[in-house]
């Protein structure tokens, strides 16, 4: 003969007996004291907190030969009967595997035949399962019951069940249980049973059934039949971790492992949103976390660590996965890719990655940490950002070149002690640097101050080309004197804002360079070369010259077209 569940074995009998309902029991009670029970009541919450438990209590004490403060005796036939399921007084039906209108008008049929008892009760278990025709078969009879008819139903998803219907009844709702609660319902059940368990079993059933008391139960019987020492569970905190540290290796190990136990991806899915769940409220609204006191305490610090925005991107990324693992021939497949995406940015494509890629590249801007050896900079191209491919080579090995230029330095910034060079003076623009901070000036106008100009200074700006930092400032090269001229009126904005880049104010040398054909890029220096001088013109035969082929012109609107491909020219006279 097959034991006895624990979970039925300890199933409250009493409205005393149910732990963390106080809100649902008082009611209830109260309406059995003074006689004013309802016709219909709507039980909702989560599964396993006691919605099936509290309609059978109200069911028997409607019934009870001697009920006591709105208790039933337990004792008497029709409470004995109740709890065997052999009263005729107490109806159950599973809406989910009965939810068609036939069902419906049986119950209604039934419900207007008379009861040995004084009320016959009907539980409909999973209501939201109804059909709509068998929700409009329910509905009038909800409405306009028989006198000695009391509905009682429950369901987990309350927003499934029409406005209608719940306008009829009385809605109560079912929590999950305290924590501090359940704990001492569980520690109390052990001992009562017998069970020998250890205190981290208690804290990992605890984790399993998450506020449920009958998944809870489930736990600590699973428990019991190995020993009363804690099962083996997935380590949530492992794909935080891994989330934190960017570190996708770590989680995939975790998934492996889990799926080794015999975890199914969509399950093993599940528990991670739970528990990044429990790290959101943790951060927004800790009297919310259904956790004992120390794991909240190690939730919490985790959620620091990893922050809200990190939090619910892993949430909202996860919970499309588990829409796509509906169809999906190969779930683990899913949430293997989505756990690489959320812990290393260069394989993820939304804006939370690309924003997180560039904080770490400013960062390592701003601190130098991106010096592949000590004292020693890594070579960057302006006009990319991006590491120069040899460039710590080139730099070593190649000398500076001078280049004919004209300088102007800000009024303000020159003084006795920087002079203004002239043409003549033909002074080096490609200077050698003057240390691993001036190195990532140049790289830093190119990828911050630029790009977060407005308005005329941005348009002006934008055309100038980089040079490197030379006594100081940093050179900046215009086509022509008229561009140079009149930079210099945005010149105090743009160094304002490369000051704020930086870190300490930069002073910017606008130069002009008169004789410039090519611009070649060694690390963060633009070397301005010297246009070869122009030939004598030569005599030209114009019996030589020929037209040039139709074909071979190319139109504005044809250049235009070539620049948008798959624009359409539209002609506004036809």
């Amino acid at each position: 003969m097959a034991t006895q569940s624990l979970y039925r074995r300890y199933r409250p009998r009493r409205f005393s007996e149910v732990r963390g309902q106080e809100h649902v029991v008082r009611a209830l009670r109260n309406a059995v004291i003074n006689q004013r029970e309802g016709q219909a009541y709507l039980f909702s919450g989560p599964r396993g907190t006691g919605k099936t438990t509290s309609a059978r209590i109200l069911a028997k004490v409607l019934n009870c030969e001697r009920p006591v403060d709105g208790e039933p005796c337990c004792e008497c036939d029709s409470c004995l009967s109740v709890e065997r399921g052999t009263s005729y007084d107490v109806h159950e039906l599973d809406a989910a595997s009965n939810n068609g209108v036939d069902a419906m008008r049986d119950l209604i049929e039934k419900a207007s035949l008379g009861t040995p008892g004084r009320h016959k009760v009907y539980i409909l278990d999973e209501v939201h399962m109804l059909s709509k025709a068998a929700e409009a078969a329910l509905l009038k009879t909800l409405e306009e019951p028989p006198p000695h008819v009391v509905f009682v139903l429950a369901t987990t998803d309350p927003q499934k069940v029409s406005e209608t219907i719940r306008s009829r009844t009385q809605h109560l709702q079912f929590h999950l249980l305290p924590m501090d609660v359940l704990e001492q319902h569980i520690r109390w059940l052990a001992a009562d049973a017998g069970i020998e368990v250890t205190d981290a079993a208690v804290q990992s059933v605890l984790r399993q059934g998450g506020g449920s008391a009958r998944d809870t139960i489930s736990a600590l019987e699973l428990g019991a039949a190995s020993g009363g020492e804690a099962p083996e569970a997935t380590p949530l905190d492992e794909f935080v971790e891994a989330f934190i540290e960017h570190d996708p290796g770590r989680a995939l190990a975790v998934v492996a492992h889990a799926t080794a136990q015999g975890r199914d991806a969509r399950t093993l899915t599940e528990d991670i949103i739970r528990h990044l769940r429990d790290c959101f409220l943790a951060l927004m609204a800790p009297e919310l976390v259904q956790l004992s006191a120390e794991r909240e305490a190690e939730v919490s610090a985790q959620a620091v660590r990893l922050g809200a925005a990190s939090i619910v991107r892993a949430m909202e990324r996860l919970g499309e996965m588990l829409v796509e693992m509906r169809h999906a021939p190969d779930q683990r497949l899913l949430l293997e890719v989505a756990l690489v995406q959320l812990t290393h940015d260069a394989a993820g494509a939304d804006l939370h990655s690309l924003m997180s890629r560039l904080e770490r590249l400013e960062q390592s801007v701003a601190t130098g940490a991106a010096a592949a050896a000590p004292g020693k900079a890594v070579p960057t191209d302006p006009a990319t950002g991006r590491a120069t491919i040899g460039g710590r080579a080139r730099r070593e090995t190649s000398p500076p070149t001078n280049s004919a230029v004209t300088t102007s330095t800000h009024p303000s910034q020159s003084g006795n002690d920087t002079p203004t060079p002239s043409a003549a003076s033909a002074p080096t623009v490609a200077a050698t640097n003057a240390g691993s901070d001036d190195d990532q000036i140049p790289a830093l106008f190119e990828t911050k101050v630029r790009p977060g100009l407005r308005g005329m200074a941005k348009a002006i700006y934008m055309g100038a080309r980089v040079g490197t930092m030379s006594g100081g400032s940093l050179v900046i090269a215009f086509a022509g004197e008229p561009h140079r001229v009149r930079a210099e009126e945005y010149r105090s904005d743009v160094e304002r804002a490369l000051a704020a880049a930086a870190g300490r104010p930069v002073s910017l040398s606008l130069v002009v360079d008169h004789g410039t054909t090519a611009e070649s890029h060694d690390d963060n220096v633009v070397q301005l070369k010297r246009a070869e001088p122009a030939q004598a013109d030569e005599d030209i035969d114009t019996g030589d010259l020929t037209d040039v082929p139709p074909d071979a012109i190319v139109s504005p609107i044809d250049r235009l077209t070539q620049a948008f491909p798959g624009s359409e020219i539209i002609d506004e006279r036809t």
